[in-house]
């Protein structure tokens, strides 16, 4: 007899709808094999041919921690193109060299964890750099984009599944898993919610990850807004992915939950799918899961849900149908393509952000090019490892010939004495092959890690070191010959790294004073530099006190080459693993002092002096005496090539900026005021002078505005006008539109992006540029209706080329739902509905859900609730609370009309809410202010007549 083939199982079967195949392929699979999926490094079932999976790959501007690969702007440069398209190509370029990656590694994975969309609200946020914008709407723009590109545009299959990053309004890493973000429900809904709503209605997006940080009091990795909003906004399945350690933090850090049981069932209960905790092993994820099912905490049904939306991203993917995946055999990696791309989206990041007719160059310039970051291409943590490079100041000597640029770094030249009067000394390289590049000279980038090398020893002649002052006292240390002073594993201190970077910083150091010295301290590990007999180390006893020899200040370099030159160019930054990068936020937007030292010299010996700033972020940076400045992000491998062409005006610049450049750190709220309203934050509320406008960006062109006109319907406004080029060469514009509400009820942004779009256009080419804008992006959310509401009424609609500058306005009137008083009778008042506050933070009513409010300091606080209509007649008022203290209420500002006061806390804890209830006389419309005294939480306030 013939053997007969088996069946294929549906699963397998590409011609069935992909649930019908998850719902067989579920029924396939054992309780202990779903349960083992829930981990982010889900094993293989090899009885049924399916491989093993693995959640994450970091692609933020580029494929990162798997080797050479295209390398991107950063983020936030990305973000100041405020080029759509651009950012959907660099996206797909992406994503193509991922599966170019995967097909020779297997651990290169094609679940994204890309685009970071927090909102850029604090300029002094280590992770700025993984953003694209302080506003929603450009954020959502550019982060839909860039998931496009990841995605690719099969309707069924996709080439990489993203992941947003990181839910829900997290912009501090100080104390990021302990610390709570009082988020209102206005800037919840009209600020933190919207970049990642309308990213994920687009289409492109395959799930998000909480973030570390606790909102209103409640760990994100149980935030029930991943089921009421999250779930809400497509039909697709979202996968939600843990950040790594978050679900053991529930218990460890955050003291959240008593068990990791009943922590991993709340998080699974909220929304989370794939756990992401204790690197490989995913034992300990396991364990928790059975336990919370042995004690009823979950069922089979709730892991087979998480485990279908995971099925759902694999299915897209196209791991089930290998011969129907039109990704598979994708090979496009470090193609001429990429290349010229990454080089684009470096120029269109470039920010001209003032000058006096010194730019650009002209072709016989003599350069004087200094600065610390003048020939370096930094990396961040999550970029890839270069292909190519290209330095600002072999991007000059590429564009104007060597013979024409003079360069001085400006690092101060030291040595280091001991107090037994030798020297710091670093020993030779062992010139071997392995250490030698193509031509033969030393490859720092072979070196980094090294344990063989021999660690730095002392003698009487010592060694010159460049010593680079970072800010904060932070100071690296380099060798002649460009190797780092870094700390391995074994505590000996060598010269073995060609940059400062890793998880833990190892070649970051300090000098403290001590008696008639310094001691040195290695940041990394927290010990001193001590001196023995087998060489330098890091040691908790017997520190080495240090005499500081300066041998040359960097400013003596900068006059020497400056004096002489047409221009100078000074360019000025951040290392991107320094003072500033996940774990760590930085304390002052102001230039760290070494680098406005260099500054002020350059500026003092030549008064064309032109700043580069190549940073992470925004600094507060006078620029009044400069001849001409730019910004850019750290751009990746054609950085020096972009910015030299810019300098040289073979691309004008077009770049602008994404949030707002304060001009001190006196305009900054605090680091963990989240109430962007109430504290006026960003360009949508700030009331002062920035340094530099959101969306500002000169060019080397000029552009009129005009025509403009608009129409309204009843769900759009449309507007239109035209810009010409009146310069007199090709140039990109950036068209901005704007709207204010003109006599709003309540407080609404000065001005709110609305569209945008950027335009090439020749000399004296005219373009018509139409906005069709959905009248629900100008609705706001009125707490007293719970609910978005169009406010009738004028609004100005303002065109121009940033926020502050702009060119057309006209005002259209536009219909909607009038206030109304709020039904304070019929529904009473939910304490977080609030007006206005002061000294109150907003907690977690539950553990799965709603909001309360307390005292921040546990003392005092204050709400103010407007228009609340109490009908003909009330005579009671209750409040819900928890804990100890005093509710006091008052009306128009008047005298306490009840107090309501919980003598003894219950049993239950903070979440042990009693009603009391008081006599309150009052009929018709009044404001209700209400005070806390004491370390109560009001969840509700309630009325009766």
């Amino acid at each position: 007899m013939t053997a007969q083939t088996p069946p294929t199982p549906p699963f397998r079967d590409p011609h069935l709808p992909f649930a019908k195949r998850i719902d067989d392929l579920l029924s396939r699979l054992p309780l202990d094999e779903k349960t083992a999926f829930l981990h982010q490094f889900a094993p293989a079932v090899e009885r049924l041919g399916i491989a093993a999976f693995r959640t994450g790959q970091e692609a933020l501007h580029g494929v990162a921690w798997m080797g050479p690969a295209t390398v991107f702007p950063q983020a936030v440069g990305l973000g100041a193109t405020w080029n759509t398209e651009l950012v959907r190509r660099v996206g797909e370029a992406v994503s193509k060299e991922i599966r170019a990656m995967r097909a020779r590694d297997d651990r290169v994975g094609l679940n994204v964890w890309a685009p970071t969309v927090n909102l850029l609200r604090h300029p002094l946020w280590g992770r700025n750099e993984e953003g694209y914008s302080e506003d929603p709407k450009l954020t959502s723009a550019i982060a839909t984009a860039y998931t496009r590109g990841l995605r690719g545009d099969h309707p069924t299959y996709w080439r990489t599944a993203p992941v947003l990053k990181h839910w829900l309004a997290h912009n501090n890493e100080t104390n990021r898993d302990t610390s709570s973000s009082s988020v209102r429900p206005r800037v919840l809904r009209e600020y933190d919610l919207r970049a990642f709503r309308e990213t994920v209605e687009a289409g492109a997006t395959a799930g998000v990850m909480p973030a570390y940080n606790l909102v209103n009091g409640r760990p994100n990795h149980v935030s029930p807004h991943l089921r009421e909003q999250l779930r809400t906004w497509t039909d697709e399945d979202l996968l939600v992915c843990s950040d790594a350690g978050a679900p053991s933090n529930l218990v460890d850090s955050e003291h959240y939950f008593d068990t990791h049981e009943e922590a991993t069932a709340a998080a699974l209960l909220a929304g989370v799918d794939s756990f992401t905790d204790h690197g490989t092993d995913s034992s300990q994820i396991i364990q928790r899961v059975q336990g919370a099912l042995e004690q009823g905490l979950l069922t089979e049904a709730d892991i087979d849900t998480a485990v279908r939306r995971q099925l759902s991203v694999r299915f897209r993917l196209g791991e089930f149908d290998p011969h129907h995946d039109p990704h598979a055999d994708t090979d496009d990696f470090d193609t001429p393509a990429h290349r010229a791309l990454a080089q684009e989206a470096a120029e269109q990041a470039i920010v001209l952000l003032k000058n006096d007719g010194v730019l650009p160059l002209a072709p016989d310039s003599r350069i004087a090019v200094v600065g610390l970051l003048a020939d370096e291409c930094k990396l961040d943590w999550y970029s890839g490892t270069l292909l190519h490079r290209s330095t600002p100041l072999e991007g000059l000597y590429e564009r104007f010939g060597a013979e024409r640029v003079e360069f001085a770094e400006g690092v101060d030249r030291v040595r280091l004495r001991t107090s037994a009067g030798t020297f710091l000394h670093v020993p030779a390289a062992d010139a071997t092959d392995e250490v030698r590049g193509a031509e033969g000279a030393l490859d720092p980038a072979l070196l980094a890690g090294r344990t063989d090398l021999p660690p730095l020893t002392t003698d009487p002649a010592g060694t010159e070191l460049a010593l680079v002052d970072w800010g904060e006292g932070v100071l690296t240390l380099r060798a002649p010959d460009g190797r780092y002073l870094s700390v391995a594993e074994d505590g000996y201190v060598r010269a073995s790294a060609d940059q400062p970077g890793g998880w833990i910083v190892q070649e970051t150091f300090r000098l403290e004073p001590h008696e008639n010295g310094h001691l040195l301290k290695h940041v990394g590990t927290g010990r001193h530099v001590s001196v023995s007999a087998d060489g330098v180390k890091v040691a908790d006893e017997n520190p080495e006190t240090f005499e500081l020899i300066i041998v040359e200040r960097g400013e003596e370099a900068v006059t020497r080459v400056t004096a002489g030159a047409d221009v100078v160019l000074v360019v000025a930054g951040n290392d991107p693993h320094i003072n500033g990068r996940e774990t760590e936020d930085r304390t002052t937007l102001r230039l760290p002092s070494h680098q406005e030292r260099l500054l002020r010299a350059a500026r003092a010996s030549n008064p064309n002096t032109v700043l580069a700033l190549t940073s992470a972020y925004p600094y507060a940076v006078a620029t009044t005496a400069l001849a001409a400045a730019l910004w850019t992000a750290h751009g990746g491998q054609a950085a020096g090539t972009a910015l030299a062409r810019v300098l040289a005006g073979d691309v004008s610049p077009a770049g602008r900026l994404p949030q707002t450049w304060y001009a001190d750190d006196a305009d900054l709220p605090g680091l963990l005021d989240y109430d962007v309203i109430g504290s006026r934050q960003t360009y949508l509320y700030f009331e002062g002078t920035p340094l530099f406008p959101f969306g500002h960006g000169l060019s080397y062109a000029s552009f009129s505005y005009g025509d403009l006109a608009t129409q309204v319907t009843d769900t759009t406004l449309r507007v239109s006008f035209t810009i010409t080029n009146t310069g007199d060469l090709t140039a990109d514009e950036v068209a901005q539109l704007y709207t204010r509400a003109v006599d709003p009820t309540v407080p609404r942004p000065r001005r709110e992006l609305l569209a945008h779009r950027r335009v090439t256009l020749a000399p004296g080419e005219r373009t018509e540029t139409v906005f069709d804008v959905p009248l629900s992006a100008l609705e706001f959310w009125d707490v007293a209706r719970d609910g978005w509401r169009l406010e009738p009424g004028p609004y100005d609609v303002l065109v121009g080329a940033s926020s502050e500058d702009i060119r057309l306005r006209t005002t259209v009137r536009l219909d909607g739902e009038p206030a109304a008083p709020r039904p304070a009778l019929e529904r009473g008042l939910e304490a977080a509905d609030f007006d206005e506050q002061s000294g109150v933070e907003i907690v977690d009513r539950t553990k799965t859900s709603g909001d309360a409010v307390t005292a921040a300091t546990g003392l005092d606080g204050e709400l103010l609730y407007r228009n609340c209509d109490f009908g003909g007649s009330v005579t009671e008022v209750s409040v819900s609370v928890a804990g100890e203290g005093t509710v006091e209420i008052s009306l128009d500002g008047g005298p306490v009309l009840a107090a309501l006061t919980v003598e003894a806390p219950g049993t239950g804890g903070p979440y042990d809410y009693t009603t009391l209830g008081a006599e309150l006389a009052a009929e018709g419309v009044h404001d209700v202010r209400i005070g806390l005294r004491g370390p109560l939480r009001l969840a509700r306030v309630g009325f009766s007549g």
